[in-house]
């Protein structure tokens, strides 16, 4: 049994954030690094599952792409928060994934708060401050999508 009930988790509690594109899939991921960028992130890891999985297992899958975005200033702040324990949480991802060709859905959700929810990070002045910066910049950045 799962100590919270995810049934009950509002979208906003773990910081949701999603969009369609219009357009191809590679296109999109240049355009939310690009906005991400631009919104003060970095984007220091990148892959796509659907192409490793497609390869080691025949999955079939469609486009999919992770981008790990990293603010470093926030980032530092929150590993001395949460006595370093929030790194286990990096990056914070980005994903797009194509909902059918010429249409992608973009994906994100605050670790900052998922932190706060499981007990990584403390209710405190300090982490509900990262969490309205980190906020702040993901809404700007989907703002800008």
């Amino acid at each position: 049994m799962l100590p919270i009930d995810p049934a009950k988790i509002d979208p906003d509690d773990i910081g949701a954030k999603q969009t369609t594109l219009e357009t191809d899939h590679e296109d999109a991921i240049e355009h939310v690094r690009e906005v991400f960028t631009d919104a003060g992130f970095g984007v220091p890891v990148e892959f796509s599952p659907s192409e490793l999985l497609n390869e080691k297992v025949d999955a079939d899958r469609d486009p999919y792409y992770v981008l790990g975005a990293c603010n470093p200033s926030v980032a530092d702040r929150a590993l001395e928060a949460s006595d370093g324990k929030l790194g286990a949480l990096f990056p914070c991802n980005v994903v797009v994934w194509e909902e059918e060709p010429g249409r992608q859905r973009v994906y994100h959700v605050s670790i900052m708060r998922i932190a706060r929810l499981v007990g990584i990070a403390p209710e405190d002045d300090e982490m509900e401050d990262i969490v309205a910066e980190t906020s702040e910049l993901v809404d700007t950045a989907f703002e800008n999508l």
